[in-house]
C-alpha cells in the first residue's frame, strides 16, 4: 500500500502574514514556500505594451511598443502589355484658301409709283344707266351687289397670288369669252367700276380686243379717244414710248383707261414678243394695290387671248346663260391653259334657285 502523505496546511494561527498565504499566492507574488524569488510567475508574461500618452508610463517605455506582425507585401500586379504605336509625323498644314465673306447685296431703292398724267376726261353716268351698267355714286342695285361678291374674290385671290410670290402677275385679270356677244366687255367694265370703288386700289382698264375695241365707245369717252387714240400696240411696237403717257384719266376716282392703239395685223406677234413683259411691268410699277384688267377677244375667234394668258394671275371666262355650249367652253380653258387660275362667270341668268335678290333690300329706310 503506497504511503500518502497529507500535504501540509498553512499555519492559519501563525502571526505571519506570509505564512497564511496560499501557494499561488506566494507563487504570485514571487515568494515560494521556501523563500523569497523561489518562484516567479510574471516572468513568464510579456512585457506590458503602454498607450501612447499615458503619464502612468515613463516616456522611454512608451515609446518601446511592441512591433505588430507585417502582413506579408503583396505582389504588384504587372502591367498590361500593350502595342507600341509609332509616332505619326506631322503632315505640312496646307494653307486653305481665304473665302471672302459673301456680301449681302444692297437693298435696291422701291420704284417711284408710276403716275398717270394727262388730261381728266368725264364718264358719261346717263349713258352708262341706259346700257346696264354700274354707275358711280348711284344707289345700291342688284348689279352692283353681284359685282361686288365677283371683285372680292378676285381681289382675295390677287393677294394670295402676292404671297406666294407670282409678282406683278398677281395684279392681272384677264376677261375673255368663248364666243363673240356673250357679255365679255360688259362684265369687264363693270368689274372695274366695281374695284375703282375700293379705298386702298385703284384699276386699269385695258381695252386688247384689236379686232373690235369698244371700251372707249361703251364709257362715253371722246370721240377721239375711241378710235385712232395710242394706246397698248404702239407701246408694244415701239420702245421709245411710254405706255404709262398713253394712259386715259377719267373723273371718276381710281378708274383709268388705256385704248387699243394702233391696229396691227400681227397683234399676236407683238405680245408674244419679251416686249409685251416690260410694258405690262410698267403699268403697276410701285403701285402695288393697283389691279389690271384686259377686255380681250374672244378666245376661240382670235389668239390674243391665249398670248395674255401667259402674263396674267387669273382669268374669268364670260359664259353666257342657254347659248355657250360646253365643247366651246372647254376648248375656250384650253386655249387660256397658261394662266394657273381661270373661273367661269355665268352672264345673263335670269332665275336663282336659291331665291337670291340683291338689292331688293333698300338701303336708309
Amino acid at each position: 500500500m503506497t504511503d500518502q502523505s497529507k500535504i501540509p496546511v498553512p499555519p492559519y494561527g501563525s502571526d505571519d502574514p506570509a505564512a497564511r498565504r496560499t501557494l499561488i499566492e506566494r507563487a504570485q507574488s514571487g515568494i515560494g514556500a521556501k523563500g523569497a524569488g523561489s518562484v516567479d510567475l510574471n516572468r513568464f508574461l510579456p512585457p506590458p505594451i503602454p498607450l501612447d500618452g499615458d503619464p502612468a508610463v515613463p516616456r522611454h517605455v512608451a515609446r518601446r511598443r511592441q512591433p505588430e506582425a507585417e502582413a506579408a507585401p503583396q505582389p504588384r500586379p504587372e502591367p498590361e502589355a500593350r502595342p507600341v504605336v509609332p509616332p505619326v509625323e506631322a503632315l505640312p498644314v496646307q494653307a486653305q484658301p481665304v473665302v471672302p465673306a459673301p456680301v449681302a447685296p444692297a437693298p435696291r431703292p422701291a420704284a417711284a409709283p408710276v403716275r398717270f398724267g394727262g388730261e381728266v376726261h368725264p364718264i358719261d353716268r346717263e349713258h352708262l344707266r341706259e346700257q346696264g351698267l354700274i354707275v358711280p355714286e348711284g344707289k345700291v342695285t342688284t348689279l352692283l351687289e353681284e359685282f361686288r361678291i365677283v371683285k372680292r374674290q378676285l381681289l382675295l385671290q390677287a393677294a394670295d397670288l402676292r404671297r406666294r410670290g407670282s409678282g406683278p402677275a398677281s395684279q392681272r385679270v384677264l376677261v375673255s369669252s368663248p364666243h363673240p356677244g356673250e357679255g365679255k366687255t360688259y362684265c369687264a367694265i363693270n368689274l372695274a367700276l366695281s374695284i375703282a370703288a375700293e379705298k386702298e386700289s385703284d384699276v386699269l382698264l385695258v381695252d386688247c380686243d384689236f379686232a373690235r375695241p369698244s371700251i372707249a365707245r361703251v364709257l362715253g369717252l371722246p370721240a377721239e379717244k375711241s378710235s385712232g387714240a395710242p394706246g397698248l400696240m404702239d407701246a408694244l411696237t415701239d420702245p421709245s414710248v411710254d405706255v404709262a403717257n398713253l394712259v386715259i384719266g377719267t373723273d371718276i376716282p381710281g378708274l383709268w383707261v388705256l385704248p387699243t392703239g394702233n391696229i396691227t395685223a400681227s397683234d399676236a406677234e407683238y405680245l408674244s414678243s419679251s416686249r409685251t413683259g416690260q410694258v405690262l411691268e410698267r403699268l403697276t410699277e410701285g403701285a402695288p394695290g393697283r389691279i389690271v384688267i384686259f377686255d380681250s377677244s374672244p378666245a376661240l375667234v382670235a389668239s390674243a387671248a391665249a398670248e395674255l394668258a401667259r402674263h396674267v394671275g387669273q382669268t374669268v371666262m364670260v359664259v353666257r346663260a342657254d347659248q355657250t355650249g360646253k365643247g366651246a367652253l372647254e376648248d375656250a380653258v384650253s386655249l387660256l391653259s397658261a394662266c394657273p387660275n381661270i373661273e367661269l362667270l355665268l352672264n345673263a341668268v335670269h332665275f336663282s334657285p336659291s331665291g337670291r335678290r340683291f338689292g331688293s333690300y333698300g338701303y336708309g329706310g
